[in-house]
């Protein structure tokens, strides 16, 4: 039926447009606020306005809270305000395209430790594959930023707490969580922004770019995600989101002249297909009991 189908189409668009909206803005921010205020400073007037912009349209307050899922959101947001912090820090270093797939290491972690089966071991083999191309492990340490890379390691580990805690969090509206979250994200953000890049993030320029940087890469995007993660396991979210580091890596390419050479993108590939085998497994094996019960 058009109508079922619809529905079924909801959370893919919702991923695309979510890793769309962040590759766009996290190219532009990049571009633009890097030389003004730098990493932690472009983080912080990302998720700063991020969360006044959501706090005013969702007005949060509205809902109840539980101790129980404040804790849950809070936790949330720390870890997305991390995240946010550490992949920025790791832009400063390293290609937008490689730092992402760096990164999608947490997700696809997450999809891997909910698989029981020797065929998994497959995905995991796909995953280190394509890291050990991607990380400068002694072979030529001239490609990558050692620096860069350990930031992007950690953007990982605060990505797959984030997916996590999201999930737990998932069952209350997805402004309310989102909106909370971000504020708890800013109070992790903005002081380290405000220490290293102090009065010049108050400079016009860098107020009106971060706007702009905040709706189209944060505040759209983790809405969007929050409204496929209502409709998803974790799991099958991180076979939707397996796209997002050739599309970050497309854009790089595209709008900040990042080019990559033929090994880093067979390692964006070999992440990609890992992480899209492993959680096209675990959606198989969650189908199976109802097949068989039906």
């Amino acid at each position: 039926m058009p109508h079922s189908r619809l529905t079924a189409l909801i959370p893919f668009l919702a991923i695309l447009g979510s890793v769309t909206c962040l590759g766009l803005g996290t190219s532009w921010a990049k571009h633009t606020l890097f030389p003004l205020v730098g990493a932690a400073g472009t983080s912080a007037v990302r998720v700063g306005f991020s969360a006044l912009l959501l706090l005013a349209f969702w007005r949060p307050w509205r809902w109840a809270l539980s101790a129980r899922d404040a804790r849950t959101v809070a936790l949330y947001g720390a870890a997305l305000g991390a995240m946010n912090l550490c992949f920025y820090l790791s832009l400063q270093t390293i290609p937008f395209g490689v730092a992402v797939a760096i990164e999608f290491a947490g997700p696809l972690a997450v999809a891997l430790l909910a698989s029981r089966r020797a065929l998994d071991f497959v995905w995991v083999l796909l995953a280190a594959g394509g890291l050990g191309l991607l990380l400068p492990l002694g072979h030529d340490v001239s490609t990558l930023d050692p620096g860069g890379v350990a930031f992007a390691l950690a953007a990982a580990v605060f990505w797959a707490t984030y997916i996590v805690f999201g999930k737990r969090a998932s069952h209350l509206h997805a402004g309310h969580s989102v909106a909370l979250g971000l504020a708890m994200a800013a109070l992790v953000v903005v002081p380290v922004g405000v220490a290293q890049a102090g009065s010049a993030l108050l400079s016009p320029a860098v107020l009106l770019v971060g706007l702009g940087v905040a709706l189209v890469s944060s505040a759209l995007p983790i809405s969007l995600e929050m409204v496929a993660l209502k409709r998803l396991p974790p799991q099958a979210f991180g076979i939707m989101s397996s796209m997002e580091p050739a599309v970050a890596a497309l854009l790089a390419l595209v709008l900040l002249d990042e080019r990559l050479d033929l090994v880093q993108w067979l390692a964006i590939a070999l992440i990609m297909a890992a992480s899209m085998g492993s959680s096209w497994m675990a959606q198989r094996r969650a189908r199976l009991p109802a097949a068989v019960h039906s």
